[in-house]
């Protein structure tokens, strides 16, 4: 028995687990790719144990070799899952074996810990004096503007609690104040990367942020999420401490957090902000400021006259005012700068330059079209205000991710879903592992404890017509209906829209007696919570629902998914993407939206069992699941349930199911 099998089985039997074939296979597999240098990208189902799979080989590494190992995961709920559950266990059950006790820390953006000098009033900006004078200067709530006083009584609530809770906190980090605040209220006591003194700073011995980046420093294992790991990788400064080696969990995110980290974009609001914190604390000259906030109208302008969507051909106005804006910053930022003491610790001017050296670098990077970069007009509306905004994204970040991330650590990058139409091909080129010069690779698919194919059944409807734009049709809520009906609820709908959602969850309540919530009504974890503890109850919602609810039991028996999750065909990226792969030769359609759905449908799927006892039905209501020509790839990426497409065998097992109960 090697090392980390003793391990492993050591650190199970404390933990009060069984042994899972799958763990084990896994775990030995990441063990000989840190030992090798050898990236690793492994498909481990739920219900395999992942977690402590990767965990336990990591340590064991880092400690025997002293090189620090780095765990990145996409959502905050895994992060604190793993440091604050999973490794203390491990921790306890291993460190007598180990003849040294591990040691691990988190890490996170610099936003989330709170600013000690920002606290005090060491920030002389607008935002910053929010703090001191609650009146009727502060920001409006109201859709129509003017001051809400109940709003404005909040924030200085949320601000005093946070006051007390900093003479006792020992991490400054947000995730440990609890109850929790407004993102308002804690804009107020942090800031970002870009207006933080650094080393300048008066409290910086004293700086949460700076001692959580010192304990990270000294531990074996630093645990981390996705957008810092780009940051630490493509950005001008290391973020994190020096590691051998990366483990990425929930690895099928990692691709969008990337390039959300590498994108950027130019607003009005934006440009009139940077001009007026310039003026108010900077010393630059007011003509030069007037040149921005004048160039700024000109932009505005042509921006509002620009069509919304890819920029394939740019109008000369927007061309023009985009350069000048780049002027103007960069002049701005040169004279802000020049005889100022660089040990200066003045936070206002910091901030304006911050701003203004933001605005500067995104209109160049705009201005310049480097071949691998996007640009587009968006447009948003949020109560009833609308923002157009010039988007700037990488349109791949393979090339990225394999000079930033493979190039300089080793690699193990695992998931539930990695291995799309049952090949790791697709997810290894996102990830720079394909191509003459990619690093070499091991791919490895662990399978799932779960047996599919006598615990879940995959129905799809193949008699619905194909799904329309605007909503569902009368034919699929009435398929809807039935099997909701049949399973006496515990159905988690999962919707391509909003619309979607909102149109099923109110023909239910009419057509039905049974609980439906609907996301948006209110917290996602009172929703889920809600969902978890009744039978009869039905959660219907969006994305966020395909990817975060966890909940085993005879609650969740029927998935409902209303059509295949190909991505908005007007997305700009999407369609740079399509345009990019047809160039290369491939398939545009399979490459960009069947992967894009394939990732997302078992996603979604891989909501049903979540353990060893769970039984039910996924139901498809997309015809094209069983007649379009890609139905194969996106079947052969789903967990092996057993198929139909009877409706009449489908709601007979869902009725036995329900009087199971």
């Amino acid at each position: 028995m090697s090392r980390t099998e003793e391990l492993l089985a050591g650190a199970v039997t404390a933990l009060g687990g069984a042994p899972r074939e799958g763990q084990q296979q896994m775990a030995e597999a990441v063990g000989s790719a840190l030992d090798s240098g050898t990236h690793l990208l492994v498909q481990a189902g739920t219900g395999t144990g992942k977690s402590l799979a990767y965990l336990v080989p990591a340590v064991e590494y880092a400690v025997r070799t002293g090189e620090r190992v780095v765990v990145s995961t996409a959502t905050l709920a895994l992060q604190a899952q793993i440091i604050d559950r999973d490794l203390p266990r491990l921790v306890k059950a291993v460190k007598d074996d180990l003849g040294r006790r591990p040691t691990s820390a988190v890490l996170k953006g610099r936003r989330n810990y709170l600013c000690k000098h920002k606290l005090d009033g060491g920030y002389p900006d607008e935002a910053a004096g929010m703090l001191f004078d609650l009146g009727a200067d502060a920001p409006s709530d109201r859709p129509g503007g003017g001051t809400d006083p109940g709003s404005t009584t909040r924030l200085a609530e949320e601000i005093a609690r946070i006051r007390s809770w900093e003479r006792s906190t020992t991490s400054g980090d947000r995730d440990d104040l609890v109850p929790g605040v407004s993102d308002r209220a804690w804009a107020q006591v942090s800031v970002n990367s870009f207006d933080c003194l650094g080393s300048r700073c008066p409290l910086f011995e004293e700086c949460w942020a700076e001692l959580a980046r010192a304990k990270a420093a000294d531990s074996d294992i630093v645990v981390t999420n996705h957008a810092l790991l780009a940051i630490d990788a493509f950005g001008d400064a290391n973020v994190l401490p020096e590691h051998a080696a990366v483990v990425i969990d929930e690895a099928h995110e990692l691709r969008d957090r990337v390039t959300n980290a590498l994108s950027g974009s130019l607003t009005v609001s934006m440009l009139e902000a940077a001009a007026a914190s310039a003026k108010r604390h900077t010393t630059v000259q007011e003509g030069v400021v007037n040149l921005l906030e004048s160039v700024t109208v000109a932009f505005g302008k042509a921006l509002d006259a620009a069509e919304t969507g890819l920029l394939t051909r740019w109008p000369e106005p927007l061309e023009t005012a985009l350069l000048a804006v780049r002027d103007a910053a960069r002049q701005i930022y040169s004279d802000s700068g020049s005889g100022q003491d660089p040990k200066d610790a003045d936070a206002g001017r910091q901030m304006a330059r911050a701003r203004i050296q933001e605005v500067y670098e995104l209109a160049e990077r705009i201005a310049e079209g480097a071949a691998n970069d996007v640009c587009w007009v968006s447009r948003s509306t949020f109560r009833e205000r609308t923002t157009t905004s010039l988007v700037v994204a990488p349109l791949s970040v393979a090339g990225t991710m394999r000079s930033g991330i493979f190039e300089k650590a080793t690699v193990v990058a695992t998931s539930a879903t990695l291995a799309l139409g049952g090949r790791f091909d697709a997810v290894a080129a996102s990830l720079g592992l394909a191509g003459p010069e990619a690093p070499r690779y091991d791919a490895l698919d662990v399978g799932s404890p779960f047996d599919y194919g006598k615990q879940g059944i995959l129905y799809v409807a193949s008699a619905l017509p194909r799904p329309g734009r605007s909503g569902l049709t009368e034919a699929a809520l009435q398929e809807l209906e039935e099997l909701v009906r049949a399973a006496g609820g515990g159905t988690l709908g999962l919707f391509s829209s909003r619309f979607a959602a909102t149109q099923a969850a109110e023909a239910l309540r009419e057509r039905t007696d049974l609980p439906i919530l609907l996301q948006g009504e209110d917290t996602l974890g009172a929703l889920v919570s809600r969902f978890a503890s009744d039978d009869r109850t039905c959660l219907f919602g969006t994305m966020s629902l395909w990817q975060g609810v966890d909940v085993p039991g005879r609650t969740n028996r029927l998935v409902v998914i209303d059509r295949i999750p190909f991505p908005r065909p007007d997305d700009p990226l999407v369609t740079a993407r399509t345009h990019q792969a047809h160039r290369n030769g491939a398939n545009g359609f399979i490459t960009v939206s069947a992967t894009h759905a394939a990732l997302r449908l078992a996603q979604g799927a891989g909501r049903l069992i979540r353990s060893v006892g769970d039984r039910g039905v996924v139901a498809v209501l997309d015809s094209r699941m069983r007649t379009a020509g890609y139905a194969g790839f996106l079947l052969d990426s789903l967990p092996p349930m057993w198929r139909t497409d009877d409706g009449a065998l489908v709601r007979g097992a869902l009725e036995r199911l329900a009087n199971e109960g």
